[in-house]
């Protein structure tokens, strides 16, 4: 068993499962404790066997409830050391251990070896993440949500992906004619912001292979973008390329399908 599910993915708040037979963790923990738990139950996945939390950034969409989860259950926090003193305040006593990683550096934990890999996204020592387990050769996961724009770097370690999470976060003419005012429209198009529909497609374009089998997009806004557009500009690419990837659009209420990594 090798698993992923995205249990919530938005502005309002991130949380990511990823587990093994003996390794169960969450990548950030954006939502309060109680939908986390909500989350996990509704697909069947027991709380109390989490081994821990990592947090990819400071934002507080990714990191409110990581405090409370990992006083809950008394597990400990995988963080880079920059990121924690920028949300220090966030996430108060860690009685479990605090585990600081280096960005662009590896980490284990348990039987899942974790890749780090620096984003542009305007955080603090922000990062996405690889995951491979030795017990399950050839098949790994990447996690790329708040990218600003996609590295040359991230593509080379996403190539081979059996399963991605790719943020798919607005639709430019949405974002363009919507609310948002200038500068914040400019943050979001820009090379520290959020991938669009089109941009994760390019990406795609990039790194497409045919052992991919699952490909889950995130981090949707929901102010400028739609579920239903994001899934088609997706689909139509890989209509193009005549790809059989199980396609998932991430919510912000409702936990995806556990996918097989």
């Amino acid at each position: 068993m090798f698993q992923a599910s995205v249990l919530a993915s938005g502005s309002k708040g991130n949380c990511t499962m990823i587990r093994t037979e003996n390794t169960k963790i969450l990548v950030d923990a954006g939502l309060s404790g109680k939908k986390i738990w909500n989350a996990l139950e509704s697909i069947g996945a027991n709380k109390d066997k989490i081994s821990a939390v990592i947090i990819s950034h400071d934002h507080s969409d990714h990191v409110k409830g990581a405090g409370i989860v990992c006083r809950k259950l008394q597990i400990p926090l995988y963080i880079s050391r920059l990121t924690y003193e920028s949300c220090l305040h966030k996430l108060g006593k860690l009685p479990a251990g605090l585990n600081h990683f280096q960005v662009g550096k590896p980490l284990q934990i348990g039987d899942i070896h974790i890749e780090t890999i620096p984003s542009k996204h305007d955080a603090i020592d922000g990062c996405n993440f690889v995951f491979t387990s030795e017990n399950y050769p050839g098949r790994k996961l990447t996690l790329a949500t708040d990218l600003g724009e996609s590295s040359r770097y991230l593509m080379v370690k996403m190539v081979d992906s059996t399963s991605i999470i790719l943020e798919s976060n607005h639709d430019v003419d949405m974002l363009m004619m919507g609310p948002y005012p200038p500068p914040l429209k400019q943050r979001v198009k820009g090379k520290q912001g959020h991938l669009s529909n089109e941009q994760a497609v390019e990406l795609m374009e990039q790194i497409i292979h045919p052992k991919l089998d699952n490909l889950i997009l995130a981090h949707l806004s929901e102010e400028n973008n739609r579920p239903d557009l994001a899934g088609k500009t997706m689909k139509n690419f890989l209509s193009q390329k005549n790809h059989q990837a199980k396609l998932q659009v991430a919510s912000q209420t409702v936990p995806t399908e556990i996918i097989n990594i």
